[in-house]
């Protein structure tokens, strides 16, 4: 049974939930994963909170809807959003099962992807994410050098995640691709889509299978498949 601590955001939980199904290797609905999700939206937003400590904390709550889950028969937790990994070791402290990091998951395999070439790894992310340094530690664990938008590509990511997918308003197709090539442009040899709510604009917007990004809501779907020991469908392999 996994456990899903969903809702941030809604969207990225429910494109998360999708690539769950479409990566498990079954061919009948019994040969699926187990899941209780705890679509948790009013969770205090995480980037306030890194930004500014005086903020609702979201850790606590995370923690709670951990331990609400471990209680209720899940044997694994996963969490669909990067920035909430800088709370997680609260959730860690508070429940005793198995945790699937998106963050170290993704971090190795964009520091495979660009072993060797000398090239660091781009990292389209929140502010607070940035803020936090969560990325551009886990990507030095493993070797790779993360480069960081400047204020100018950063703030035309924050549009994409604020304005656009968490507004529920149309997405700029063209932007995400203009801020892809100005992250190759300055040297990037691939590119984390590092926010969930980006991974939504990955999946729904024609840049599924670019071998310029290494999504990290399909890494962590992968990742949760097999650690439920479920096996992974011809796509995703």
């Amino acid at each position: 049974m996994v456990g899903v601590l969903g809702g941030l955001g809604p969207a990225a939980t429910a494109v998360f939930l999708d690539l769950l199904v479409r990566a498990t290797d079954a061919g009948t609905d019994q040969e699926h994963l187990d899941l209780l999700v705890s679509q948790h939206s009013s969770t205090p937003d995480r980037t306030a909170r890194i930004l500014n400590p005086t903020a609702a904390d979201p850790g606590p709550v995370i923690a709670r809807d951990a331990v609400m889950l471990e209680r209720a028969g899940a044997r694994l937790l996963v969490l669909p959003c990067n920035t909430a990994h800088h709370f997680v070791q609260g959730v860690r402290e508070a429940t005793t099962i198995d945790f699937v990091s998106i963050v170290e998951a993704t971090a190795e395999v964009a520091a495979r992807r660009v072993a060797g070439s000398g090239r660091p790894v781009a990292v389209f992310a929140t502010e607070g994410n940035i803020r936090a340094e969560v990325y551009q530690h886990a990507l030095a664990e493993h070797g790779a050098e993360a480069l960081v938008p400047d204020r100018g590509l950063q703030d035309q990511i924050n549009t994409l995640i604020y304005e656009q997918v968490k507004a529920n308003r149309p997405v700029d197709r063209d932007l995400f691709e203009r801020c892809i090539r100005a992250a190759g442009e300055a040297g990037a040899g691939t590119v984390v889509v590092a926010c969930t709510e980006l991974s939504v604009i990955y999946d729904q917007h024609g840049f599924r299978g670019d071998d310029r990004l290494v999504d990290s809501l399909t890494v962590l779907a992968e990742q949760t498949v097999l650690a439920a020991g479920k096996g992974l469908a011809p796509a995703f392999r």
